[in-house]
């Protein structure tokens, strides 16, 4: 798979972390930024330009960390066409994918351990949305 994946400064070691995962899996990884944990930078630009990448097509899913995950996942959601679940465990990232169709997933690097996010990021990506009685309240968020 095609996966976008993108911090601010706080999430940037988490990221690091997440997107040799994703690389050892043999997935594609389309990293966003930021680059480095010591420079300041502002997590909507990043938000936003990983929800872009997805909804645009130019990835299948997104990943994105901030310190909470919250302004981050905020930011994504801006974007027409992407759906960000903040998680903090292995279910929570399986229902976002099985019942709202999430593409995008979002991690706060202050309060989830690698582990934990790892173990939700795979649990995420293997995943299917189940449609169904889902179907028409997922189309209702565009």
């Amino acid at each position: 798979m095609k996966i976008a994946i993108a911090s601010d400064h706080a999430g940037y070691p988490l990221k690091a972390a997440l997107a040799d995962d994703l690389l050892a899996a043999g997935h594609e990884v389309i990293d966003l930024g930021a680059a480095d944990a010591t420079t300041s930078v502002d997590y909507p630009d990043f938000g936003r330009a990983c929800a872009e990448k997805v909804a645009s097509g130019g990835a299948e899913f997104g990943v994105v960390v901030c310190g909470s995950g919250i302004g981050i996942s905020i930011a994504a959601n801006r974007v027409a066409g992407a759906r960000c679940a903040l998680v903090h465990d292995n279910l929570s990232a399986r229902l976002s994918r099985r019942h709202n169709d999430a593409n995008m997933i979002s991690f706060g690097a202050r309060l989830i351990g690698a582990e934990t996010a790892r173990d939700a990021l795979r649990a995420f990506l293997e995943t299917p949305f189940e449609g169904g009685r889902h179907q028409g309240r997922v189309e209702k968020l565009a």
